[in-house]
């Protein structure tokens, strides 16, 4: 059965007939019609390519399980995507069949979904699935006319934080950390302060890849693909050397899951009162680039201990305090005065 409706000036034509859809658009009413008789017809003849017999028979859920199955497992954040992939299956838009799908589904995906999350994150979430609609077309021979995510409009947020985490809020931390039933923790968020490394990064370091002599802490490649060899501050190498004497089997001096990482720091900072604080533990690391600034470091020379392969980027994470930045314009004014007297 043909449907035809008029659309922003156009003619859209819809023909289903024994589980197939095929879509048209038409400047002209006519054309519609006459497409739509001869679409039906063919379809009456069983002359459908198999190209849209194939669609019909695989959905959304199927290319999602093969995406995490076969391509997800390979990437070095396989845990997250396949976390996420898993909550994507959850949602109906799974089961509809591949002949039927449009933008037009993930068009209402996206405006249900901006009710819980920001715009950034879902465009982070539909990142593996559109990535997986190419890989479908080029290596699967999914015959899909085209890529259903690329064509959706999210627009770009500026998600650019000045969050710095001040003396008072680190006090508490400190203080709230020392009725952690995890002696591992502490040693971690000094760490990440120290040195601005993530999260993952720290829970990967194992004794071989630190160097007490030379300071230095080499850092295998991570989220950018990059492996870098980091300088130590003297309280972050005192840090380590402690952690070495209680160092797994394996050699990781932080032998924590990603999962009680996360779990630990959240009780901490509801116990430090800083629940509805806006603050991550990312922020650590956010706060160890801008003292990297404040301290006089160069550009390169922030970008080699944060791993940063975009300076604009790693620009974002580089703010200084305010009381900083008047303390030192103060001074210059009255070493201008003195020089003028």
């Amino acid at each position: 059965m043909a449907t035809i409706r008029k659309r922003r000036g156009k003619w859209q034509v819809r023909v289903r007939r024994d589980g197939v859809a095929l879509a048209k658009t038409f400047t002209i009413k006519q054309d519609a019609q006459t497409w739509a008789r001869q679409t039906e017809a063919k379809a009456e003849r069983r002359e459908l390519p198999a190209s849209i017999k194939k669609l019909a028979q695989i959905t959304l859920a199927d290319l999602i399980k093969r995406y995490r199955d076969e391509v997800t497992v390979r990437k070095k954040g396989a845990e997250m995507e396949t976390t996420i992939l898993n909550a994507f299956l959850r949602h109906p838009i799974c089961k509809k069949r591949l002949c039927d799908l449009t933008t037009a589904d993930f068009a209402r995906y996206r405006d249900e979904r901006l009710k819980v999350v920001k715009n950034n994150t879902l465009r982070r979430q539909l990142n593996p699935v559109q990535n997986m609609f190419n890989i479908a077309r080029k290596e699967w021979e999914v015959p899909m006319p085209s890529n259903p995510v690329a064509a959706l409009n999210l627009k770009n947020e500026d998600d650019d934080r000045e969050r710095r985490i001040d003396d008072d809020e680190w006090d508490r931390l400190i203080e709230a950390v020392g009725a952690s039933r995890n002696p591992l923790i502490e040693p971690m968020m000094r760490l990440g302060k120290e040195t601005g490394m993530r999260r993952g990064e720290m829970l990967r370091i194992v004794v071989k890849h630190i160097s007490i002599n030379r300071r230095e802490l080499y850092v295998p490649p991570g989220k950018n693909n990059k492996a870098r060899t980091i300088v130590l501050t003297q309280d972050a190498l005192v840090i380590l050397a402690k952690l070495i004497d209680v160092a797994g089997q394996d050699g990781r001096v932080l032998p924590l899951s990603k999962e009680a990482a996360k779990c630990a720091w959240r009780r901490i900072r509801t116990r430090a009162g800083l629940d509805g604080q806006n603050l991550r533990f990312h922020d650590l690391r956010h706060e160890a680039i801008s003292r990297f600034f404040e301290m006089g470091l160069t550009l390169p020379e922030v970008a080699s201990q944060s791993g940063h392969k975009d300076a604009r980027m790693l620009l974002r994470y580089g703010h200084a305090r305010r009381a900083r930045i008047l303390a030192k314009l103060d001074t210059t004014g009255r070493l201008r005065e003195d020089a003028a007297g």
